[in-house]
């Protein structure tokens, strides 16, 4: 590690390349809250997050396991789709709790036009959230639904032991690849009108 009379040593966090201290400054001075959107592998969170002097203050947050075991989703959670509908997710969520702007927070993960995180950002657009974007970042219409997904198939399955080892978990749950496009827009509805529902009952 660097040393010497005039180094200074970052903050722990920004050290273990958690936090940005420079970018969540300028989110936070923009006095709104921030959609704070988190990827792995596997899943996509995505919180709704007010800055406090005591404390971050989550306001809204989703999960795609949520998908799961809320709305019947049964494709992977951390591809496209399900990126998209996590942030459609927290996005109704949000706009329920009497919030409809917020601004952008990719933390430190690169990323590039039509991405997993620019896919959660369309999402909770197409909520109903104000939050600047360029449409150019967002992924096309065919990737929200997972064709790529479905196209990508289609190619392996000639050969059966790749096929197999791309799409072991849906072959053994007896899930059709083939049927995703049709499964995302059965889902998005599903969460669509459970939303509707929630506020008339308020």
């Amino acid at each position: 590690m660097k040393g010497g009379p005039r180094y200074n040593l970052p903050f722990r966090r920004r050290r273990e390349r958690r936090t940005d201290y420079k970018s969540r400054r300028a989110l936070v001075s923009s006095r709104l809250p921030r959609l704070v959107v988190r990827g792995t592998n596997k899943h996509m969170t995505v919180q709704l997050i007010e800055a406090h002097p005591t404390g971050d203050k989550i306001l809204a947050s989703a999960n795609s396991m949520e998908l799961v075991k809320k709305y019947g989703w049964r494709f992977h959670c951390g591809n496209v789709p399900s990126a998209y509908l996590t942030g459609l997710l927290v996005g109704l969520k949000a706009k329920g709790r009497g919030f409809s702007k917020a601004v952008l927070d990719m933390g430190l993960r690169k990323t590039s036009s039509g991405s997993r995180t620019f896919a959660t950002l369309k999402g909770a657009v197409d909520s109903g959230m104000d939050i600047s974007h360029d449409e150019k970042i967002f992924p096309d219409e065919t990737r929200l639904r997972g064709e790529h997904i479905v196209n990508y198939a289609k190619i392996l399955v000639k050969d059966h032991e790749a096929y197999a080892k791309s799409f072991s978990t849906y072959i053994a749950a007896g899930v059709k690849i083939e049927e995703l496009p049709k499964h995302f827009e059965e889902t998005k509805s599903r969460i669509l009108q459970a939303t509707v529902s929630v506020v008339k009952s308020n």
